[in-house]
């Protein structure tokens, strides 16, 4: 049975102009560090993502031409339109890492929710919220440099006593970057606790640009939830999609129907994840490539039976052949 009516769609799902870069739809994969390489980006795209994002790059390794840093951002042969996202605070380092990464890249965005230890002892990331001026500075000077739309992506606050976001998302407007991301957690919180959809409710109003509700969509209903409660533009799925890339063309489809489609068949479940295996070697050699394939493994088997059992396995398999071959036994 429907949840809402058919022609409601129109309301939610829709094309989404970033700058002069227009996307198929507004449901976008967000950027996690070590999760979303270039296989997983492809795989997720090809279930309906409606724009992909790189790992985040630190400007400052693209400063000092880290080899490493730069191989993050590879893009080869996915299907435009991409984001690529840059972090850091000095402002030279960010300008060049601009124009390197804008020279590929459709839209460029800069990270400044990263809660990672890390990340803000540094003054990056998330420690930004603690300094408009700052992020008026850098979002102006990469907007200057870039030769594509600049994207920026915020939380909620660094913690309860400094609620920021809808201060941070005019000067970031004004500076002339062409969307926010907002997440709706401070710093402080992490990934834990509730997302604060009326803060995102509140940056939606505040700005012109479009906005993007990123923060616990793992379904249809939190997709739903979140496009009816804040008025979003687009949303960002995370960690939702890890281990279940299929949810771009469920909440596609949702949003277009009413309805919920089926969950994929453990057939195309497991010609996913082979698709997934492939890729990754393809990209980093049998072995690291494998054995970076663990954490998305975790997820791809969590919900079956002897899920446990299953990891302890795969945790040993270091080849193609034997990885397979006990995935075939498994009932997804």
């Amino acid at each position: 049975m429907a949840i809402f009516k058919k022609e409601d769609n129109c309301m939610y799902l829709k094309k989404l102009k970033i700058g002069d870069i227009e996307l198929e739809n507004n449901i976008l994969l967000a950027p996690m560090a070590g999760i979303t390489d270039l296989p997983f980006r492809i795989i997720c795209k090809q279930y309906g993502a409606g724009l992909v994002c790189t790992e985040m790059a630190s400007s400052k390794a693209i400063f000092y031409n880290d080899q490493k840093t730069k191989k993050l951002l590879n893009i080869e042969g996915e299907k435009r339109p991409i984001q690529a996202q840059i972090f850091g605070s000095d402002i030279e380092s960010l300008k060049v890492a601009t124009q390197y990464v804008s020279s590929f890249a459709d839209i460029l965005d800069i990270n400044m929710g990263c809660p990672a230890p890390k990340v803000v002892k540094n003054g990056d990331g998330s420690k930004l919220l603690l300094d408009l001026s700052k992020i008026e500075e850098i979002v102006k000077e990469v907007v200057k440099v870039s030769k594509v739309p600049v994207s920026v992506k915020i939380r909620k606050g660094w913690n309860e006593e400094n609620i920021v976001a809808k201060e941070a998302a005019q000067i970031i407007e004004k500076a002339g970057a062409s969307m926010i991301t907002i997440h709706g957690r401070t710093r402080q919180e992490f990934f834990s606790g509730e997302v604060d959809l009326d803060i995102i409710k509140t940056v939606k109003e505040s700005v012109k640009i479009p906005v993007i509700g990123n923060g616990n969509i793992v379904d249809e209903e939190t997709a739903l939830k979140m496009f009816e409660y804040t008025g979003v533009d687009g949303i960002m799925i995370a960690r939702g999609a890890i281990g279940n890339p299929w949810i771009f063309k469920k909440i596609n489809y949702f949003l277009q129907t009413g309805e919920k489609l089926q969950e994929p068949s453990t057939e195309e479940k497991l010609q996913t994840i082979i698709k997934h295996i492939e890729l990754e070697i393809q990209e980093k050699g049998e072995k690291v490539g494998i054995q970076e394939l663990r954490k998305h493994m975790a997820h791809y088997i969590r919900n079956i039976d002897d899920a446990s059992k299953v990891r302890a396995q795969i945790n040993y398999i270091d080849n193609k052949k034997e990885l397979i071959e006990v995935l075939q036994k498994v009932k997804f």
